[in-house]
């Protein structure tokens, strides 16, 4: 992964170089070598999918409910120890 100052710096000189008009590109491909420049960008960073973070939040959800609920029978647990006698030794 490229550190975000070289990235805008090697994205900058990708984009001069299409923007420097010395070569006229037809719209359409002017358009594909942007897009191909931006995945090109985005790839060299750490990026996750809407759709994967989305389901990561939904398996954090799920993990702080069922935390949250161990953390309540854990509590219930440690009350009915503290005031219920201790069983007879033998």
């Amino acid at each position: 992964m490229l550190p975000p100052k070289a990235l805008l710096d090697a994205l900058s000189a990708h984009a001069s170089r299409l923007f420097d008009g010395s070569t006229p590109l037809p719209r359409s491909e002017f358009e594909a070598q942007f897009k191909a420049l931006l995945q090109s960008g985005f790839s060299k960073l750490d990026l996750v999918s809407r759709e994967e973070f989305d389901s990561q939040m939904i398996v954090l959800a799920r993990t702080r409910a069922r935390l949250e609920a161990l953390e309540a029978k854990v509590s219930e647990l440690e009350a009915r120890v503290v005031t219920e006698p201790a069983p007879p030794t033998e």
